[in-house]
């Protein structure tokens, strides 16, 4: 008998710490927790400073601080070899129509060559795109990985940010009342 008790602790172990994972998750499945919404330091603060050359083979700007300020502006790190980049950019041309907003990109920890034969056959939704090969400016920004995306006020304050890639759901949950309160605030 008492073989069966002592093959039954490690049963009984498993049993708790699966039972308290899965009460955690069933509590942030009910208050909306969201994997793409990661909580960010940056909310509310000024963008972290940027100074990164243009993407070779195009005919757009690199991006810098000058560029971030005095208009909405979303900020968008991608890479060629990012197949959620990929899918998202739909999302991203759409969004380049706007007027009201300007739409940034960071090319992260990409091949410049690909990264512009991408954005050659596809569309380029981008004002001005800055190379990021190391991905140091990435991480001031707290970027996790790619895609992640930078609701940025008039100001230079970040508002929002979205882990992961736009879609329609992005755009209408999170990105969207991001741009509205921007908007609404500068007119």
């Amino acid at each position: 008998m008492r073989h069966y008790v002592l093959a039954a602790v490690p049963l009984l172990v498993f049993a708790t710490i699966a039972g308290a994972a899965g009460r955690t998750l069933y509590r942030q499945a009910m208050e909306g927790y969201s994997p793409s919404v990661l909580p960010s330091a940056l909310i509310g603060q000024t963008h972290p400073a940027i100074d990164l050359p243009p993407l070779a083979g195009l005919q757009s700007p690199g991006l810098q601080d000058g560029g971030l300020t005095g208009q909405v502006t979303i900020v968008n790190v991608f890479a060629s070899w990012c197949n959620p980049c990929r899918q998202e950019h739909a999302a991203l041309m759409r969004l380049s129509k706007d007027p009201r907003v300007k739409l940034m990109g960071i090319n992260y920890k990409d091949n410049a060559e690909e990264a512009a034969v991408f954005l050659r056959d596809n569309g380029n939704p981008y004002a001005a795109i800055g190379v990021d090969p190391t991905g140091r400016e990435a991480i001031d920004w707290g970027v996790y990985g790619v895609p992640e995306t930078f609701v940025i006020d008039r100001d230079g304050r970040i508002l929002f940010k979205q882990v992961g890639p736009l879609d329609d759901k992005a755009l209408s949950a999170g990105i969207g009342p991001a741009l509205d309160k921007a908007l609404a605030a500068g007119g």
